[in-house]
């Protein structure tokens, strides 16, 4: 019997289409058609206007708040899943939820494991997502998980500045891992902030362990939200005679003051990528995009290939 050909498609979340877009264009392909009927009370439902029956269908979507986003996500699964798509990869620039990934305090849930079951249930046969905010969240999955990092995109642009007596520094001990991996490509010392939380986003002290004298130091984070960790990290270093200091953070929530406190601090720049498109531009942040990687994973993955290559180990 002749192989029978599976058909690659790329569909877009609302929130992600300008994302899913540059996607479709590295991968050589048009993001495909969906339309959403939007109810008066809010309510909202997608429809597919072409047929995807027996294809594999990649659906970009970030899952940041509010909750559309996720909701959002899940009905253009199943709505794949009704239409007969043979496989269903959630692309997932952003997997939002992620730092309620355990039990840090009694009767709290564990929002991100949840979220997983949600994304199988709806009917997800593949996860790909970039800088979880916790690595073992692809635990969480009965469903492959390929877990990319950013750092393939920023390590060869910060390369590029060229930095002299580059130090790396994570803005607080949880981050202490990605700090290590970075330095070690970048061939670089590490210090951390340590912090001390009144309660989530408020931070009550601040200390540095190590020394930034002299240094150009790049802080290191997973996602920047408030800014306000990131911005007292930065404005730490430079009191404590740092040459500069910038910042990389894959995912760019940049929720309430975060814009102003970019602005008002020492950072000399921020380097995002564009897994959540921002709200307005500043001339201290830096876009890199993740396209061209999410693409060639896309590709890779539909032809059965491996994806060890975007990996910087």
């Amino acid at each position: 019997m002749p192989k029978i050909k599976v058909l690659a498609k790329i569909f877009a979340c609302r929130q992600s289409e300008e994302l899913g877009k540059k996607i479709a264009d590295a991968y050589g392909e048009k993001l495909g058609n969906v339309k959403f009927h939007i109810f008066s009370d809010g309510e909202f439902q997608p429809s597919y206007e072409e047929s995807i029956r027996g294809s594999r269908i990649f659906l970009i979507g970030s899952t940041h708040p509010n909750s559309d986003n996720l909701m959002e996500l899940l009905l253009m699964i199943d709505a794949a899943k009704r239409a007969s798509a043979r496989h269903i990869t959630a692309v997932i620039p952003y997997f939002g939820w992620a730092r309620q990934d355990r039990k840090d305090k009694p009767r709290v849930p564990i929002g991100a494991k949840m979220i997983a079951k949600l994304l199988e249930t709806a009917g997800a046969t593949r996860i790909i997502t970039m800088d979880l905010h916790a690595d073992q969240i692809q635990g969480f999955f009965e469903k492959p998980v390929d877990h990319l990092y950013a750092s393939t995109i920023f390590i060869p642009y910060l390369e590029n500045l060229k930095l002299d007596n580059l130090t790396i520094a994570s803005p607080d001990m949880g981050g202490s891992k990605r700090a290590y991996a970075y330095s070690k490509f970048l061939k670089s010392d590490v210090v951390i902030c340590y912090k001390q939380r009144i309660k989530a986003n408020i931070i009550s002290n601040m200390e540095l362990i190590g020394n930034v004298e002299g240094k150009n130091v790049v802080l290191v984070d997973d996602m920047v939200d408030t800014a306000g960790t990131l911005t007292s990290a930065a404005d730490l270093m430079m009191e404590r005679g740092a040459k500069s200091v910038r910042a990389v953070c894959t995912h760019p929530l940049l929720s309430g003051k975060a814009y102003e406190r970019i602005e008002k601090s020492k950072l000399k720049e921020l380097i995002i990528s564009d897994s959540i498109p921002i709200k307005k531009k500043s001339k201290k942040i830096k876009v890199l995009s993740s396209a061209k990687l999410f693409a060639e994973v896309m590709k890779n993955v539909h032809n059965n290939k491996s994806i060890n290559p975007f990996f910087i180990k």
